[in-house]
């Protein structure tokens, strides 16, 4: 089990487990969550109970992988399945 904490405004970035299920309990505080991720949308603290099935869970962040992957997702499939222009592909890959 982990206790997660999340700070005013913080963001647990869309990630998956690909050796475990997980499962989430908001203990205080107010998460927005969906595919995977958490915001605290809050002005206060929130706090969080994850139980997880493996200790050895693995963690694949979603935009390392899709935009920072060692062999590239063709800029062509990232601007289509991301409903996004050549501009804003380029501009997000720069960051990895």
């Amino acid at each position: 089990m982990a206790r997660i904490d999340f700070g005013p405004h913080r963001l647990n970035p869309p990630h998956t487990h690909p050796r475990t299920t997980e499962i989430l309990t908001v203990l205080d505080g107010e998460l927005y969550g969906l595919v995977h991720f958490q915001f605290n949308r809050g002005h206060t603290r929130a706090i969080a109970i994850a139980a997880l099935s493996s200790q050895n869970i693995g963690t694949i962040t979603i935009a390392n992988a899709v935009f920072g992957a060692k062999t590239p997702i063709s800029d062509e499939v990232l601007a289509k399945a991301f409903r996004v222009d050549q501009k804003t592909v380029d501009r997000h890959q720069a960051q990895f």
